[in-house]
């Protein structure tokens, strides 16, 4: 009994939870769903290599949410001597995501770089209002139901049923945030299958370019207690349909590798 009100609990926390979180589960679901994971690429396909203008590159698509009503605006730019994804978010929220198989034994490693306009001044990531970033980065993984709880399993049943949507049964993502330094790790406040890691903070280098490189299985084992299951997709996002106010994030390339 105690298994199924917490599972109750889970969806109706579930059915109000913010767009953040529920990009994380349309971004599963394209990747798992519409693409078997077996034929998909190991590396997100490289913004550098369109020419602005031209669309996407290949593997990229823009996930909305029908609840949602007003979407980012993402669009590819020349910035810093190359052509880079451009992310404008105006009280709104959506992702670009991109399907993966990637084995994160072989290439732990993901990095990128992003440069976000200025922070978002009301994020914070243990508050549900407080649930909005400048940027993210979401890294999802093929987490094997049968190893969940059964509380948790029973959450993950009735929120497929809910959504009528392959849901994550477990996401990283990474921020740039407000009311967190740099470093500070914790759940989302409406899910703990997806796990938040502030990779940089506040307005101090806020219209720069920064370097970023996570060693994702790491973070995965640190975050869930045990090894990585593969990787199944990415997304990129800014955030602010919450707080309601705005920012611009670029982002450069995504690369997985091996460690040095």
């Amino acid at each position: 009994m105690a298994a199924i009100r917490s599972a109750r609990g889970g969806i109706a926390a579930i059915r109000r939870a913010k767009a953040s979180v529920m990009l994380s589960f349309a971004a599963l679901s394209f990747a798992t769903a519409a693409h078997p994971v077996a034929a998909e690429p190991a590396q997100p396909a490289p913004f550098s290599l369109v020419a602005p203008g031209e669309g996407f590159p290949g593997g990229w698509r823009h996930q909305t949410l029908p609840k949602v009503e007003r979407a980012n605006r993402f669009d590819l730019v020349r910035d810093d001597g190359g052509t880079v994804l451009r992310v404008r978010s105006d009280a709104s929220a959506s992702a670009l995501a991109h399907p993966l198989d990637v084995d994160p034994a072989g290439t732990p490693i993901l990095a990128w770089r992003w440069n976000v306009s200025n922070p978002v001044a009301g994020s914070d990531f243990t508050r549900k209002d407080g649930d909005d970033y400048a940027g993210r980065v979401y890294v999802l993984f093929d987490f094997p139901v049968e190893r969940l709880s059964v509380a948790d399993r029973l959450k993950m049943t009735l929120a497929r049923a809910a959504y009528g949507t392959e849901l994550p049964t477990a996401a990283i993502a990474y921020v740039w945030g407000a009311a967190q330094p740099a470093g500070a790790t914790g759940p989302n406040p409406y899910t703990d299958r997806v796990r938040m890691v502030v990779v940089d903070s506040g307005p101090r280098r806020a219209g720069e370019w920064i370097e970023v490189r996570r060693d994702v299985a790491a973070d995965f084992r640190a975050a869930f207690g045990e090894a990585p299951p593969r990787i199944i997709g990415i997304a990129v996002s800014a955030d602010t349909d919450n707080t309601g106010e705005g920012v611009t994030a670029l982002f450069g390339d995504l690369r997985f590798s091996p460690r040095e």
